[in-house]
């Protein structure tokens, strides 16, 4: 891996402006390991708003920005559409990358990432932010204890109305060939989320659908089709750690107007456990974490005081991302690969595809 001076903090490039600049600006300025040092917009004449609003360097040609000896990594927050060539180059070029979910559009641009960052010995990690929260890890944790006994079902439900308004504006969120859909903004996440806990997916079943399928430009009565899917209903089989297979339902919605949220429901033989939160303006603050014995006793369940975040944010994303960053530094400094990187990015995707597959032509596929 690339030899960084660990003496001091690592000089970063952040490339987004939503998701890039509310979220990981704010968790970068907490860092003890990295310091936001430029900001990357393709439009030049941003350039003196950007520069005033976040006193950062301004770089309008990406060229110049991964060629440039004053940045050590780049975190690539842009829609998906443009992310594999921005990260192919920014690492042919020997830059450390943070990626955002869906790291690209197909499995084999991220395979292609994973060649190119081995070849250059460089640490890229990927925003799977829910292994940070605290209630997740506490999940983790439980279920790796066997706690649960023998897994019979799991069931993840991810009911949000963030689009449910049908004059919610038409954008690149609309085209599923520009990577937008509920199977890249949830699914990547949910995809993780079950490998993480249980294992790899290995047989995948799904249906997209569209609900909402025109939508109007801003300030415009213009419709444009919208080809993103808005609900995935899939069935999963997971090879469990044990080598046991796990029946799982799979339900997202990003149309449900007041739907439940989240909620991951896991059943076992010694018990079940219950990962929740209706909170549809926040996707990290409001989760509950409950426990079912055999004798039915139900009890909630906090995390353990090791995983609680040292400062947290109104917006709930910034302290996961926090963390998150601190493993990607991690990574970098101590020249070891990083978790979650490519390698969980490509498991995602691979069922996101199998999913969009099945979905196409009507059979299980297997991964």
């Amino acid at each position: 891996m690339n030899k960084i001076n660990s003496s001091r903090k690592l000089r970063i490039a952040i490339a987004g402006l939503g998701f890039g600049k509310k979220i990981h600006l704010e968790a970068l300025k907490e860092s003890h390991h990295l310091i936001p040092t430029a900001i990357y917009h393709y439009k030049k004449e941003k350039g003196p708003l950007l520069e005033n609003e976040t006193g950062l360097n301004f770089y309008h040609e990406w060229g110049e920005l991964v060629k440039s000896k004053n940045i050590d990594g780049i975190i690539i927050a842009t829609s998906p559409e443009s992310r594999f060539e921005l990260a192919k180059e920014a690492l042919v070029n020997k830059k450390h990358l943070l990626l955002e979910k869906p790291v690209a559009l197909t499995s084999l641009e991220i395979e292609e990432l994973q060649r190119i960052s081995l070849i250059h010995n460089l640490s890229v990690c990927v925003d799977f932010e829910y292994r940070a929260v605290p209630l997740f890890l506490q999940t983790k944790k439980i279920i790796d204890e066997d706690t649960l006994g023998k897994i019979y079902l799991i069931k993840l439900d991810w009911l949000m109305g963030s689009r449910s308004d049908p004059k919610r504006a038409w954008n690149w969120y609309s085209l599923k060939e520009k990577g937008g859909g509920v199977i890249g903004a949830l699914g990547t996440h949910a995809f993780d989320m079950l490998n993480w806990f249980f294992g790899e997916s290995i047989n995948v079943s799904g249906k997209l659908s569209t609900s909402i399928k025109e939508r109007s430009l801003a300030n415009s009565s213009k419709l444009l089709e919208v080809t993103s899917e808005d609900i995935c209903i899939a069935n999963l089989e997971i090879n469990n750690f044990d080598r046991t297979s796990i029946p799982c339902q799979v339900s997202l919605s990003s149309i449900s107007k007041n739907g439940r949220g989240f909620s991951l429901e896991v059943y076992g033989s010694e018990g079940s456990l219950f990962l929740r939160s209706e909170n549809q303006k926040d996707y990290v603050h409001g989760f509950s974490l409950k426990f079912s014995n055999i004798k039915d006793n139900t009890s909630n369940l906090s995390a353990d005081p090791h995983y609680n975040f040292v400062k947290t944010w109104t917006d709930g994303r910034i302290a996961p991302v926090k963390r998150i960053h601190d493993l990607w530094a991690d990574s970098i400094n101590n020249q070891t690969p990083v978790i979650p990187g490519l390698s969980e990015g490509l498991r995602s995707q691979r069922v996101c595809e199998a999913i969009r597959k099945s979905s196409e032509n009507g059979i299980t596929i297997k991964i």
